[in-house]
């Protein structure tokens, strides 16, 4: 008896292009951290308190969170309305590799989450399905975003964050992801 796997037919399309661009700005973003250390990659090289490896994690907390609204609504994020001082501080340690931590076990978890992601796009019935944007201050107050425009707003954050961590890496050794 021989046994036949079905092969999924390729994206083509939007759904294509979006995987695309996902997997270019991941790559950039990965790239900053290529052949660093632990103790590199949780350094601060610049005024700012960004380092590679916490914006690795960022990006992947990032993308988490706006898959599980794309799904679940915007019970999947906080009321960012009602967060005080305190968490807003505590939500500062998404930026930064926490003693523990390991650019190869951040590395990890973002390529897990960039596989649901892509397992998403690839999947989704419908992406112009919306939901209404959690309370924030920077949302308009009853705004919704389909989940095509989550995924524009995933890879608009994943290249914003790409470039901080290439200006990151270059302070901490010359080494740029681009030119």
């Amino acid at each position: 008896m021989t046994e036949t796997t079905k092969t999924a037919p390729a994206l083509t399309g939007e759904r294509a292009d979006l995987l695309e661009q996902l997997a270019k700005s991941r790559f950039f973003l990965r790239f900053t951290a290529n052949e660093l250390t632990d103790r590199q990659a949780g350094h601060r090289s610049t005024v700012s308190g960004l380092t590679v490896g916490g914006l690795i994690k960022h990006v992947a907390s990032v993308e988490k969170t706006w898959v599980d609204f794309i799904l679940e609504g915007p019970s999947a994020m906080p009321d960012f309305s009602a967060m005080t001082e305190a968490d807003f501080a505590a939500r500062e340690n998404d930026f930064r590799l926490l003693p523990g931590e390991t650019l190869e076990g951040v590395l990890a978890a973002y390529a897990e989450v960039a596989a649901r992601t892509d397992e998403l796009v690839a999947t989704l019935p419908d992406l112009d399905a919306a939901q209404p944007l959690p309370k924030a201050p920077w949302f308009d107050q009853d705004a919704k975003w389909s989940a095509r425009r989550v995924l524009m707003h995933i890879v608009a954050e994943t290249s914003q964050h790409a470039g901080h961590a290439d200006i990151v890496r270059e302070a901490i050794d010359g080494t740029k992801s681009m030119g």
